[in-house]
């Protein structure tokens, strides 16, 4: 079990259960860091004591030290607070559950101190996954996956990231509000309905990525990275129940799953006491309640964000990051109900024909085609 917590995206949906899962196990939290929810972030901060709370927009972090005077917590700002609060002596556990390719710069920080850092942020991996994980293993940092699909794969393998013995991963998807309708039938719905998700509780952005399958796409490319798989080692199989969380075929044609109620607690707990285990908050699950499950194969023609994703994988390069970048862009769009769900797709795929090519990217060239995607959406489609 780890000593102490640094957790980036408090106030989010993962940054609130780990914080409800480190009161759980009497975990100290030394650090918190979020974008700008004041009211929250305070209220977490007399809580739990930490000694310092990064609040990345600067006018939010001067309120916060206004609200937080009488207490001995340190208010800091922007990026460098951000990297601050990953890198903190105290903590040697990071769990970095901010949203979107802001994510990448401190959990390098992070990686360089060599903590564990229990991984939220899916397109860290996607944007940057073979330069953050030979980092990993440069600096000995220890990386245990909290994505539940990913977690699964994790605890099927016995709790290693990379398997001789693994023949493929069964990547799990439930589908999200929209399975089973066409491209047609989706194209102008509305945000309160992509939000409706059947199974999960998660935050907006996440959510509107299951109902587009485009999370299943990121989640494709971050398993790719985290357990050396080549994309023809990962099969996307539909399973709306979501009680099997992902499953992995060893080259005896065995296959382990990992079966679980869906509740992000529980991959988050575990992450937090790998590689032990301890009594969590969530429920137990109950097989007979359950009953029959089923799979299916995704229907890539109805679900284009997760055509492009996978073709992303399979061309490699910046091609990940402008995917990410641009659907990062484009789901703001919608949720603001500048664009039609149906529209989400059609800015991913011009980004990815628009933004130059570099095969094996550097930190900067990342950084620039994650920025240039964003513009490019920003300009054409607002």
């Amino acid at each position: 079990m780890v000593h102490s917590l640094s957790v980036l995206g408090s106030t989010g949906s993962i940054g609130r259960q780990s914080l409800a899962a480190a009161a759980h196990l009497g975990i100290p939290v030394a650090a918190i860091a979020a974008q700008r929810s004041i009211a929250l972030l305070e209220q977490q901060a007399r809580q739990f004591r930490p000694r310092l709370v990064a609040v990345y927009d600067e006018a939010a972090a001067g309120a916060l030290r206004t609200a937080l005077a009488d207490t001995d917590t340190r208010v800091v700002s922007g990026p460098e607070g951000l990297a601050e609060a990953a890198a903190l002596p105290d903590a040697d556990c990071v769990v970095t559950a901010v949203s979107g390719s802001v994510g990448l710069l401190p959990t390098l920080a992070a990686i360089d101190c060599g903590k564990r850092i229990a991984l939220a942020n899916k397109e860290t991996l996607v944007c940057a996954g073979e330069l953050v994980m030979a980092r990993a293993k440069e600096k000995c940092a220890e990386i245990v996956p909290v994505d539940s699909e990913h977690s699964a794969i994790f605890q099927s393998l016995g709790g290693v990231l990379r398997s001789p013995a693994m023949h493929r991963i069964l990547l799990t998807a439930s589908g999200g509000p929209f399975r089973g309708l066409t491209k047609a039938e989706t194209y102008h719905k509305t945000p309160a309905e992509a939000l409706r998700h059947p199974n999960w509780s998660m935050g907006a952005k996440i959510t509107v990525d299951s109902a587009t399958m485009m999370n299943k796409g990121l989640e494709f490319i971050e398993a790719m990275h985290l357990f050396g798989a080549a994309p023809a080692q990962i099969t996307v199989l539909v399973h709306p129940e979501s009680v099997v969380h992902s499953a992995v075929e060893f080259i005896d044609g065995s296959v382990v799953a990992q079966m679980a109620v869906p509740d992000m607690g529980l991959p988050i707990q575990y992450a937090l006491t790998f590689p032990d285990r301890a009594p969590s908050l969530c429920a137990p699950l109950d097989l007979f309640a359950a009953g029959a499950l089923h799979f299916e194969r995704p229907d890539l023609e109805n679900t284009p964000c997760l055509a492009l994703a996978m073709d992303a994988a399979q061309r490699g390069g910046v091609a990940p990051c402008v995917l990410s970048a641009a659907n990062e862009a484009a789901v703001g769009l919608f949720l603001k109900e500048s664009i039609p769900f149906g529209k989400i797709s059609e800015c991913v795929a011009a980004a990815l024909d628009s933004i130059r090519f570099t095969g094996h990217p550097t930190l900067e060239d990342i950084l620039e085609c994650d920025e240039a995607a964003r513009t490019f959406v920003l300009k054409d489609f607002s």
